[in-house]
């Protein structure tokens, strides 16, 4: 979620910006207005709606690679795949922040929920707010962003697959400031955000229940709470929201009677016990020597997502064991160790724990880090696109995302040939009884939606 805020305007004086609030429910942003003056009521409401636009003579600009709609769609298939791997990218560049932050903890977060969420704040962005926010996501190298999230959307929320995942977003906007009409227009055709009306300006706490209701509700209630007290207050101008929620079934079930408890080691030297499930059946399994990792992919039913777990043979290493595979993960290498073609089918002894994990992130500094700075500087953001003026800056980004392992399957709310030997053996082993990496992906899209590491019960 990102949340915008303003301040008010003072004489000869650039006006301070407002806030504004981004939220995910697997992600959250937070924006303010710089300015809190002549704000005009919307007439004629009773209840929360989408906002009125302000009138404006701006008409959409010339479409850029951050711009809306191009006059005609651009090698389609290969756009897809430059959005595909931009958001691996982007994906793997929060993985080696989080890690850096907690090179021994949990991880897991959507970055197609952060990324979606980051989008709609692109099609408000001008100038170096705009170079910055395209860079960060890897999309300057992606034709017709926006028309082409738009596809991907409309592709995994497909309505009669044999899973359930959904992909929301929507707008809480201040109900007397005023908006431009094409960035409405744009948020509501291309990322299917309406905006809604609520009373930042007085009543901030019933606006943030609202929102959280409303994330609560898209996570069927695995995130409850997603803003905290506090979080916004009389100067938020806009929220925008973004929930992801996903839950399938395994293609092939674990029986929940062969589930005992077993250690699951830490590292070399901490030992938990787990609930351990298992089964024997036939997957998707390869064997990477370059980094001594297992590969395995555990289908969902219909076989259009699948969890991928990345498995060190053992640890290596006075941590997690993961230290020498996070160091070479790239695009490149996870797309090359999870291709099909590395992968065969064959008996596979699998032995997971069951788990649940509920994770959440300030990513105000991590996305800085990554060159995201102008559009949390009041002085300097440039979100015009918005509004007409440059008095919007973003002031928090907060992400939160939930995911359930167990028998049944999985529940969770937040892409060279020849390097990878397979073993080729009649029955392979993947214990999992020690940290390991593990995505669930889109496998018409080859598009990551979860991204996590397993490594303390």
């Amino acid at each position: 979620m990102s949340l915008f805020r303003g301040a008010k305007k003072r004489p000869n004086v650039v006006p301070l910006m407002q806030k504004a609030v981004l939220v995910l429910s697997v992600r959250l942003f937070f924006f303010k207005s710089r300015s809190c003056g002549s704000l005009l009521p919307l007439a004629g409401q009773s209840r929360p709606s989408p906002l009125r636009a302000r009138p404006s003579a701006h008409r959409p600009v010339p479409v850029r690679r951050g711009s809306a709609v191009p006059a005609a769609p651009l090698r389609p298939a290969i756009t897809m795949e430059n959005l595909r791997n931009a958001n691996t990218r982007f994906a793997l560049d929060l993985l080696r922040r989080f890690n850096e932050n907690n090179p021994t903890g949990n991880v897991f977060f959507s970055p197609i929920s952060v990324s979606a969420a980051l989008a709609m704040v692109l099609l408000g962005a001008k100038g170096n707010t705009e170079a910055q926010v395209l860079k960060t996501l890897h999309f300057d190298e992606v034709e017709d962003t926006h028309s082409r999230f738009q596809t991907l959307t409309t592709d995994i929320n497909r309505s009669n697959a044999p899973y359930l995942l959904r992909l929301a977003n929507r707008l809480f906007g201040e109900k007397s400031y005023s908006f431009l009409p094409d960035f409405l227009t744009n948020t509501q055709k291309l990322y299917g955000a309406d905006l809604a009306a609520v009373d930042f300006l007085q009543a901030p706490d019933e606006a943030r229940k609202e929102i959280n209701h409303w994330v609560e509700e898209k996570t069927e209630g695995k995130i409850p709470n997603l803003l905290s007290e506090g979080s916004v207050d009389n100067m938020t101008r806009l929220v925008l929201v973004n929930a992801i929620y996903f839950k399938g079934n395994w293609a092939e079930k674990f029986t929940e009677a062969n589930t005992t408890d077993m250690p699951f080691r830490l590292n070399k030297n901490e030992r938990k016990m787990v609930k351990m499930m298992y089964q024997k059946k036939k997957f998707r399994f390869g064997y990477i020597p370059e980094v001594k990792i297992r590969v395995l992919e555990l289908p969902y039913d219909g076989r259009e997502l699948s969890m991928i777990i990345l498995l060190p043979d053992d640890i290596e290493d006075d941590s997690t064991g993961l230290r020498k595979l996070e160091k070479q993960l790239t695009l490149e290498k996870l797309q090359e160790w999870t291709c099909a073609e590395h992968l065969h089918s064959t008996d596979v002894h699998v032995h997971l724990p069951k788990f649940k994990l509920e994770e959440s992130y300030d990513l105000k500094s991590d996305l800085a880090a990554m060159g995201l700075l102008d559009v949390f500087d009041s002085g300097k953001a440039d979100l015009s696109g918005m509004s007409g003026a440059r008095d919007l800056f973003l002031s928090k980004i907060v992400h939160k995302a939930f995911v359930e392992v167990n028998e049944e399957g999985t529940e969770a709310a937040a892409a060279t040939a020849g390097i990878a030997m397979l073993c080729m053996a009649i029955e392979e082993d993947f214990n999992a009884d020690h940290p390991f990496l593990f995505f669930i992906r889109h496998n018409p899209t080859q598009s990551v939606l979860f991204f996590g590491k397993y490594a303390s019960p």
